[in-house]
């Protein structure tokens, strides 16, 4: 690393359910824990994926990239999916909506993100964009 320079890290970005919501996803999320031994994590949508960034260069794209968005816009569960990666993710696949799509593409934007093509024909199953609420990893 060079004298003087931040060290990079992985950030990702995320948006939470509302809060009436999060008790019932943790509650499923706790019984699939349970039964698979799975680790804890937030119930989250996934707004930009993993990117490596300084701390300083993150926290500027994600303050310019709240700046053009909605504090909350509404998303729906269409079903229950399974990830097909060397651990199983169970998640809940979302209404690709113009107004979630739109938040997604926002915010990539910002990051300089690029979602993987490859990444969405695993997981989508026929949906052209990805977006996910997940509750478990299995593995």
């Amino acid at each position: 690393m060079e004298t003087g320079s931040e060290e990079k890290f992985v950030y990702s970005v995320w948006g939470l359910p509302q809060e009436d919501l999060r008790p019932r996803l943790k509650k499923l999320m706790e019984r699939l824990r349970s039964e698979f031994n799975a680790p804890e994590f937030e119930p989250h949508v996934t707004v930009v994926g993993a990117i490596r960034l300084t701390e300083s260069e993150a926290r500027d794209k994600f303050q310019k990239a709240c700046e053009g968005l909605k504090a909350a816009y509404k998303a729906k569960a269409l079903k229950v999916e399974t990830g097909t990666f060397f651990y199983q993710c169970v998640f809940l696949l979302l209404d690709p909506t113009p107004e979630v799509v739109q938040t997604s593409d926002h915010c990539c934007s910002h990051f300089g993100y690029l979602r993987s093509t490859g990444e969405c024909l695993i997981f989508c199953k026929g949906f052209p964009f990805l977006t996910f609420l997940k509750v478990s990893f299995i593995f």
